[in-house]
């Protein structure tokens, strides 16, 4: 074993050790339906050699933690974290978890967007939505979107989400868009906000909204707002704080549990950005499912 591969067991093996410490094991606390984002722990599982490393000892830790499914975000044609779906399904299954969901895309080039052609594009969305399927997935999202720079380049997104939601909807699998903070920003030459915009112009059969309740406080905006201006658009939620969750003071996630519960919620994922440095990536996370659990406002499934 070389120099670098061993310092990373090391770390990797530091943070299983701490995440165990952040429950006692006396304390029972209720199960519920928590799913993570699997980009919360890209240091210690991100991409393809530190699945192969690290995923059997991460997966069985997050069970452990009272996760019950994970959403990934390391999708590439065939490939999910470098392993075929169906390889990443039963990864997850032996540790108790479910291949629930995935951030993955095809962006348009501006060539696409300039032509409204998105014939190369859904020929990508065939092989994706085929591999999203055999890995056992419910859910697809978009993580992010170009933003456009005009009224007319705003309506060829939505056409594009559209026929995306289409496809996916023909195969069994629903289609979402994740929220950052660029969408509460006004289109190009307009007075239309983005998201409004994009939720308005797209079928609600087609698509729903993955709302990231951190980044709409952080741009100025009410998750609970938007939740209840849309209702049943919003279902899911990423459950996100500037590091662990109510630690920060600026999210208040009760209302926005209650609001959504009347809003469609089918599921929540809990993504993490990193931490403040006082410890590990899989110590937040474990403290991010001890929360949710102990939170009386959320219920065991939405489902």
């Amino acid at each position: 074993m070389n120099y670098k591969s061993i310092v990373l067991t090391l770390a990797v093996c530091s943070a299983f050790a701490g995440c165990k410490q952040a429950q006692p094991a006396e304390e029972q606390l209720p199960d519920k339906d928590l799913s993570l984002q699997l980009y919360s722990i890209r240091e210690v599982i991100g991409d393809s050699a530190l699945y192969a490393q690290n995923h059997e000892e991460v997966l069985k830790q997050l069970g452990e933690m009272g996760y019950k499914s994970v959403e990934a975000a390391n999708y590439k044609p065939g490939k999910f974290y470098g392993v075929s779906p169906e390889q990443f399904k039963a990864d997850c299954e032996a540790a108790g978890l479910k291949a629930l969901s995935s951030h993955t895309t095809r962006v348009l080039t501006p060539e696409e967007i300039a032509n409204h052609d998105f014939e190369d594009a859904m020929k990508w969305w065939d092989q994706a939505i085929a591999d999203h399927k055999a890995a056992g997935m419910e859910y697809i999202v978009t993580p992010w979107s170009t933003m456009p720079a005009s009224m007319e380049e705003a309506q060829t997104l939505c056409d594009y989400h559209n026929a995306i939601g289409r496809k996916c909807n023909e195969a069994g699998l629903k289609y979402g868009y994740h929220t950052h903070s660029q969408e509460f920003d006004k289109i190009g030459g307009s007075d239309k906000v983005w998201m409004e915009y994009l939720v308005e112009n797209t079928d609600p059969e087609n698509m729903f909204w993955q709302l990231d309740v951190y980044l709409a406080v952080k741009a100025g905006e009410s998750p609970v707002e938007y939740i209840k201006k849309y209702p049943g658009r919003f279902a899911m939620l990423h459950i996100k704080d500037k590091y662990e969750l109510g630690q920060s003071g600026m999210v208040n996630l009760e209302p926005v549990f209650l609001a959504a519960a009347d809003s469609g919620l089918e599921y929540y994922v809990v993504e993490q950005e990193g931490t403040d440095g006082s410890h590990s990536i899989m110590e937040g996370v474990a403290m991010d499912a001890d929360y949710l659990r102990k939170a009386d406002y959320v219920k065991p499934s939405y489902k």
